[in-house]
């Protein structure tokens, strides 16, 4: 089986999930807590090297404020948790920003918890335009997310197919696939047939 070196996790969906199961769409988002450590787990079983994330865009900011301090409070909890493990931990996003959480100041340099081995990002306050240093007469600045390597396989739950600006230049060559279940209802499953499918797509990086 040829494994991913390097996943990319969207984990979309937790509104819609609260939602049909009779509750505020702010009470999704923590719902989605335990499905990202399972996943962290059965990734280091799998030998993959890196996972990186997607905890919160800029433009998620702009939600009510009940929702905005859920998924942020989530996003804390979440890199709490992975600290908890055997992890290069790196949180990437805008710090200049009064969205981007105090708590997580300490983690936008990568650290290693526990022994260390497998790379975990986490993006918060992230954006394509801050990570590139784009700007809209077409200048470019230096990659914020330099140190993060190419992706290989992007997994997206909650059955939208985009990539939300999610490291855009890491996944250019990329392959995608989606989940129609949403994020809290994570199953083991899942990942298996993410890599079953992608163990079957030729990759030739454009050669």
């Amino acid at each position: 089986m040829r494994i991913p070196k390097h996943i990319g996790v969207i984990p979309d969906g937790n509104r819609r999930w609260a939602l049909e199961n009779g509750l505020e769409k702010k009470d999704g988002y923590n719902r989605g807590l335990d499905p990202g450590l399972v996943l962290y787990q059965l990734c280091k079983e799998l030998d993959v090297k890196e996972i990186s994330y997607y905890g919160f865009t800029v433009d998620n900011t702009k939600r009510p404020t009940d929702q905005r301090l859920a998924f942020t409070n989530a996003c804390v909890e979440a890199v709490k948790l992975l600290a908890e493990q055997d992890a290069e931990l790196l949180v990437l996003g805008n710090t200049e920003s009064k969205m981007f959480p105090g708590e997580l100041l300490p983690y936008t340099t990568r650290k290693t918890f526990g022994k260390g081995g497998m790379k975990v990002n986490f993006l918060v306050n992230y954006s394509w335009e801050w990570d590139t240093g784009y700007k809209k007469n077409g200048e470019m600045g230096l990659l914020k997310s330099q140190e993060v390597s190419r992706v290989d396989l992007v997994i997206r739950w909650g059955g939208r197919k985009r990539l939300s600006g999610f490291l855009p230049l890491q996944s250019v060559y990329a392959d995608f696939y989606f989940i129609d279940d949403f994020w809290p209802d994570f199953k083991k499953e899942h990942l298996e047939e993410a890599i079953g499918w992608y163990h079957k797509q030729e990759v030739t990086l454009g050669g």
